[in-house]
């Protein structure tokens, strides 16, 4: 009778034990410019412990009760920060994953719960120290003329989600970060040929990229404009057409609360003014005209890309819509969101993936895109030096406007009388120019 009992504690024992294990599935790696995420699958949670070795650089990662199922990843190319990955059985119940470094990177770790698709999930973020640097330092714009003051006007793109986020989903498995990406690239290949225009890629790869640091990517290039590109997704399968979003004034006014009681943000500079030695009320207000003007542009730009879209066919809304995107929030550059079409719906879905689509999405954006610098561009730019004639100017009132004689105006442009037609473009000389 004892020997039955005892064998049953130990059945129970080993079966809690047992059912307490969890079995790393597989490990995802997402590498990015400036920073690696590894997932690994988990077949139920754990605590794990993470710490760094030197000489040579090391990354250790200790699993509480947990066995590897299957094979880890084979580490590709020649700049993959990683150099592979290892593991082995430690205290005999706990797993050991070891990832060989070709540089030192600063690692952060954090568990995530059974969501959607996904079940438990313990996420390695890796930053890129030294490529952080040599990228601060090649992001130095060449040194210019001192002749040459004017700039091009800069266009920030971003595809939304990536990596581990595949965002929306189609009937045909069409992912989103994908069809955005590519309408992104050729939107890009647009910019590029347009004069006096830079594109700026917030991701351009199969990577995840922070909300927030989508934001500061775009900060960090002094982007004029932030296009945030996705494919939208209903539970009703008939929903189609595209749509445009701007910041609510709700949204805008918690993010200014957020960035002014951030002590990290407060030497940000807010339309060129630095805000670190303003008081609170001066800054509050400083950063309330800032983000005035930015959601009145943004709302410019949004209405114009919005009027490209409509060329494609009947939008999902026929005015620009206003939603609280966080990815929208930066105070200082107006910020647009475009949901290109509905990826749940199967006809458009079969649309998204097809390039022919992609570009007409893209030169739709792009066609926005120029009809709002046409009208504002900004001071400083090169587009600045245009000017698009609207209804009832005159050549006088434009010299006048822009301090330049009609005769300049007259010579720069090959024009054989005053009389201007509405939608022509002028170039604007400086007084010294000699054209």
């Amino acid at each position: 009778m004892k020997r039955l009992l005892l064998a049953t504690a130990l059945f129970l024992s080993a079966s809690t034990s047992w059912a307490g294990q969890a079995d790393v599935m597989g490990v995802r790696m997402w590498p990015a410019p400036d920073n690696t995420r590894l997932v690994f699958d988990l077949s139920g949670p754990t605590e794990h412990t993470l710490f760094t070795l030197k000489n040579p650089d090391r990354i250790v990662v200790d699993l509480q009760n947990a066995r590897l199922r299957g094979d880890l990843p084979a580490v590709e190319g020649d700049d993959n920060p990683i150099k592979s990955l290892r593991s082995a059985t430690r205290n005999q119940t706990d797993l050991r994953i070891v990832l060989d470094a070709n540089q030192a990177l600063r690692p952060k770790s954090f568990a995530l719960k059974p969501y959607g698709e996904h079940g438990h999930r313990l996420v390695l973020d890796l930053q890129h120290i030294e490529q952080k640097r040599v990228v601060a330092k090649s992001s130095r714009e060449p040194a210019r003329d001192k002749k040459e003051t004017l700039r091009d006007v800069i266009i920030a793109i971003d595809a939304g989600h990536g990596g581990e986020d595949p965002g929306a989903r189609g009937h045909r498995g069409t992912q989103e970060k994908q069809v955005v990406l590519a309408v992104a690239r050729k939107l890009e290949a647009l910019v590029k040929e347009e004069p006096g225009m830079r594109p700026v890629m917030i991701r351009n790869g199969d990577y995840f990229i922070r909300l927030r640091d989508r934001i500061n990517k775009a900060r960090t290039a002094r982007a004029d404009i932030f296009i945030s590109i996705h494919a939208d997704a209903f539970h009703n399968p008939k929903a189609k057409g595209s749509s445009v979003y701007t910041l609510s004034r709700r949204g805008a006014s918690s993010e200014a609360a957020r960035f002014l009681a951030a002590s990290e943000n407060n030497a940000d500079l807010i339309g060129g003014v630095s805000l670190d030695d303003k008081d609170d009320l001066l800054a509050s207000v400083l950063l309330d005209l800032s983000q005035t003007a930015s959601l009145e542009a943004s709302l410019d730009v949004a209405g114009n890309i919005l009027g490209g879209l409509k060329q494609l066919g009947k939008t999902h809304k026929r005015r620009v819509q206003s939603a609280n995107f966080l990815v929208l929030k930066s105070p200082d550059i107006p910020s647009v969101l475009v949901e290109t079409a509905f990826i749940s719906n199967p006809e458009e879905e079969r649309k998204l993936r097809t390039a022919a689509y992609q570009q007409r999405l893209a030169t739709a954006m792009m066609n926005g895109i120029r009809n709002y610098f046409e009208r504002f561009p900004p001071p400083g730019t090169r587009l600045a030096r245009r000017h698009t004639i609207q209804n009832g100017e005159t050549l006088s009132g434009i010299a006048e406007h822009y301090r330049v004689s009609m005769q300049y105006l007259r010579v720069a442009n090959n024009l054989e009388s005053d009389n201007l037609r509405v939608g022509q473009t002028l170039r604007i000389p400086s007084q010294n120019s000699d054209s």
